[in-house]
């Protein structure tokens, strides 16, 4: 059995040995299939989210890299985030007080709670907290709560569409302490029908915060295999305020970041440093 998933571009497939979960929520279809070469993995709409093959890679470089830059973080905030490997992550981080996880899908949670246990796990600590809302009515009213914002929700198609637009920006800002951290995943331009979003990110944030950065990682079940995210901050800049000796101290195990490769996650291939700067220049900055 195999599994087909589609661009306008083409076609990749890959080998299901069988199928455990299809639920259609409120929100979204969802599905759980087993892999020979990538283990367990979840679509939504039939769309691959992740696989216990390579989530590390994601959760690893959304949660690290801003850490690394403030270690001092204390309480945040991730939209989506209900698979639980962002929460994971953080929970590494005795220095963090408080972890809200907003993830509207309940049924989400349920699934992955069943079978990505691993994943989950960071829900168990004391101090996360689910709250089952939409992340930008959530976010509308908060006013400088919170040092760092993660935005873990996928593609901005369907009910996740308005955590992509300079509302939700402006909210994450505004939600932001005085020297606040928001990462977010900023998707793959490598196919031209993702290019016009990857641009339009990049445009509502560099409107929006005094910093913007976007960095890269390879995740193999991603489309075309290379991924993207946005570093946004009111003060910190990713590369000149990076303090990889104290994050090197505190003895964290990874399998896929390391402060070498923070730096060089940040060095982007010429095409998509041109989308970016076109996308500056629209900006108007």
């Amino acid at each position: 059995m195999e599994i087909w998933l589609h661009t306008d571009n083409g076609k990749t497939s890959i080998s299901v040995s069988r199928q455990l979960c299809s639920v259609k929520s409120e929100y979204q279809q969802i599905d759980v299939f087993e892999s020979p070469q990538y283990g367990r993995f979840l679509t939504q709409d039939g769309d691959v989210i992740f696989s216990e093959s390579d989530e590390f890679v994601y959760n690893e470089m959304v949660v690290h890299v801003p850490m690394a830059v403030n270690p001092d973080v204390k309480r945040v905030l991730i939209i989506g985030g209900g698979d639980g490997g962002v929460a994971r992550e953080l929970i590494a981080y005795e220095g963090i007080e408080s972890i809200e996880v907003v993830e509207p899908d309940e049924v989400l949670v349920k699934i992955c709670r069943e079978y990505f246990p691993e994943a989950v796990k960071g829900f168990e600590d004391e101090r996360v907290s689910i709250i089952h809302r939409d992340g930008l009515r959530y976010l509308r009213g908060k006013y400088a709560e919170y040092d760092l914002i993660i935005n873990d929700s996928t593609d901005p198609f369907g009910h996740t569409e308005g955590l992509f637009t300079k509302e939700f920006y402006g909210s994450c800002y505004r939600a932001l302490r005085e020297d606040g951290i928001m990462v977010y995943q900023h998707g793959s331009p490598f196919f031209d029908e993702d290019e016009t979003a990857f641009r339009a990110m990049h445009r509502k944030v560099y409107q929006s915060f005094p910093i913007s950065r976007v960095y890269q990682a390879h995740i193999p079940t991603c489309p075309s295999g290379y991924w993207t995210f946005g570093f946004a901050s009111k003060r910190y800049h990713p590369i000149n305020d990076f303090k990889p000796d104290k994050w090197n101290a505190l003895g964290l195990k990874t399998w896929y970041y390391t402060t070498n490769l923070h730096l060089g996650a940040f060095m982007l291939p010429k095409y998509v440093e041109d989308l970016l700067i076109d996308a500056e220049n629209i900006a108007g900055k």
